[in-house]
């Protein structure tokens, strides 16, 4: 579980930590049902240096803090495809550290996940989990950098709040593993 103090900020160990934290509140400020969101993660110092009017539009304070990650959004998904597939089409330029993507799903406890009927897939699978009594609506912020560290925030519907998010670099393994082929 992570913290966040009384001036917004996140309070977290690393700067991936941090920046995927940042993510997760900002996309709690927009609410939910939202489409996915990419961002590209950048070192914070670098885009101090190579672009300070970009970093004075966004507010990045000169304060020497070193390994810092400044995410920036980048445009809309594409609607109707589905996510993986769009995934494979990216590829990131050597500025960008790393990447991170915000998604909502739904997710059933491993209890319900046995009494999934044979043969669902698809849309009559997500209409099945979509009607099922245990469900779980969350949002699911994961991100990596170029060099295979990742981190996940998990934030529950439910328990919409700061405090019950959820962090940990193996959280949501399977999106990890589709962010880290686009530095492939």
């Amino acid at each position: 579980m992570s913290e966040t103090p009384t001036d917004g900020a996140p309070l977290a160990a690393n700067p991936l930590t941090r920046a995927v934290l940042e993510i997760d509140e900002y996309a709690a400020g927009l609410g939910w049902d939202r489409p996915a969101r990419l961002f590209a993660l950048v070192d914070t110092a670098r885009l101090r240096a190579d672009e300070p009017g970009l970093a004075d539009q966004l507010g990045l304070a000169d304060d020497g803090s070193a390994g810092e990650l400044t995410p920036i959004e980048q445009d809309e998904l594409p609607a109707g495809k589905p996510l993986d597939e769009f995934l494979a089409t990216i590829a990131w330029p050597d500025v960008i550290a790393g990447c991170a993507l915000t998604v909502e799903r739904l997710m059933l406890p491993p209890s319900a996940e046995a009494a999934i009927p044979e043969g669902l897939d698809g849309a009559a699978l997500t209409d099945w989990v979509s009607r099922h009594p245990e469900r779980q609506e969350v949002r699911m912020t994961v991100a990596v950098l170029r060099g295979g560290e990742r981190e996940s925030a998990i934030r529950l519907r439910a328990k919409d709040a700061p405090s019950e998010v959820l962090t940990g670099a193996g959280l949501v393994p399977g999106l990890a593993e589709a962010l880290s082929a686009t530095f492939a």
